[in-house]
């Protein structure tokens, strides 16, 4: 018998039976969809968005990747389990306090970073690590639910890519710190303690934000209809619901990007960024890799939206574009590794020798922009699943917690 994945678009009687309201009046409302994807938007854009950033300098900006590595090669594991558990910790104690006690734990990462300066012992760097990775595990299950379900289902690509650009509008800017912090610093291969103490100030903006978010059962779309179901969910119900998640062949089918959609920033990071370019080139590339990614979202977004009448197809096409534009970028990144020397490339490029500095460039800045079209594909394609946010919680913890193994796995590569 064949089983239809499609849902219903909004208005549909299905969609009604979440509660509709008179429409409110025209005008931007706190309690709207957009003003709420926003604010999470400028959460990330402060915690994820700046760590980004961390990462992009390659080893954390440290001249050794070692301490880096390890640091996050316990973040992914502890990400991959409270990925999966962070879906049932959103359920239980709703978005606002998840997304707080995520968000905490970025500035205590970079705040590792700063220590590692100072006493080059990997303790605190890993230890920190290992809670960021229960804390983002938390933090993404939250904004995931929020992202999937808060906007009406036939605008669902255009707010997941108002995420996307904010939320990447903070790598840009963390690529500015360093940048302008060392831009003297020519010789020097670790940032310096000015750097970090940016990073870990608009972390704590992040945190602070966190307060504004709205609670699902006080969100109205503009058409009168609520954003979603509000059940109060139990630790048993929870547990089995992620139990059964290992069982769903939607989710099966998802596992194989959701393995890809973090495992390359291992490599892009530390042996493209990291590996052939200056200090302060490192910290300008970030800024348009980060930069690229909200092009890559908006035009995906704008894509599945929009592209075709039927959602079916505009996913399709979605997947073929992706897959194309995939293939090409890395056989672009194929041609560039052959000219490392037994993994090194001694001879440092900076932004300022023109020709030899654009080819590299633009590899790195189509990475970013395949980033952010692969992974807004999939969590439109979560969002076409379901409409309740309890349910696309869990969906999104589960990508999120396959991601951080793949990503775990990765940084150990690297490390050995």
């Amino acid at each position: 018998m064949a089983v239809s994945t499609e849902l219903p678009e909004a208005g549909s009687p299905q969609e009604q039976e979440q509660g509709t309201e008179a429409p409110p009046g025209p005008g931007l409302r706190y309690n709207s969809p957009l003003v709420q994807v926003s604010l999470i938007g400028l959460v990330c854009f402060c915690c994820p968005g700046m760590f980004n950033a961390l990462s992009g300098l390659g080893g954390g900006g440290q001249f050794d990747h070692t301490t880096a590595d390890n640091a996050n090669t316990a973040l992914y594991a502890c990400f991959a389990i409270f990925g999966v558990l962070g879906g049932a910790a959103h359920n239980l104690l709703g978005p606002r306090l998840t997304l707080l006690l995520g968000s905490l734990t970025y500035p205590l990462y970079a705040a590792s970073f700063l220590y590692y300066n100072h006493r080059k012992s990997q303790t605190f760097p890993i230890i920190a690590g290992a809670l960021l990775g229960a804390g983002a595990g938390l933090l993404w299950a939250a904004q995931g639910a929020i992202m999937t379900s808060y906007p009406p289902p036939n605008r669902r690509g255009s707010y997941i890519s108002l995420f996307w650009c904010l939320f990447n509008l903070g790598g840009v800017l963390g690529g500015l710190l360093p940048f302008s912090f060392n831009y003297a610093r020519t010789d020097a291969g670790s940032v310096n303690d000015a750097t970090y103490g940016a990073f870990i100030g608009f972390m704590l903006l992040g945190a602070a934000l966190t307060f504004l978010v709205l609670p699902p059962a006080r969100i109205v779309r503009d058409d009168g209809t609520r954003a979603t179901r509000v059940t109060y969910s139990s630790v048993s119900t929870e547990g089995w619901e992620i139990l059964k998640l290992f069982t769903n062949w939607r989710m099966l089918l998802i596992l194989p990007a959701a393995w890809a959609s973090n495992f390359f920033y291992t490599y892009q990071f530390n042996n493209v960024n990291g590996l052939l370019f200056t200090l302060r080139t490192k910290g300008l590339n970030n800024v348009f890799y980060w930069g690229a990614q909200m092009i890559g979202s908006a035009g995906i977004g704008y894509f599945l939206d929009f592209g075709f009448a039927s959602r079916r197809k505009r996913g399709l096409m979605g997947v073929a574009a992706v897959a194309l534009l995939g293939t090409a970028i890395w056989a672009g990144g194929l041609a560039n590794q052959l000219r490392y020397l037994d993994g090194e490339f001694p001879d440092k490029i900076d932004f300022k020798e023109g020709r030899r500095y654009a080819g590299p460039f633009l590899l790195y800045f189509s990475y970013g922009l395949m980033d952010a079209i692969f992974q807004s594909l999939i969590y439109w394609i979560i969002g076409a699943l379901a409409n309740d946010s309890q349910i696309l919680s869990r969906y999104v913890g589960f990508y999120k917690g396959v991601q951080s193994a793949g990503a775990a796995v990765a940084w150990q590569v690297d490390t050995h």
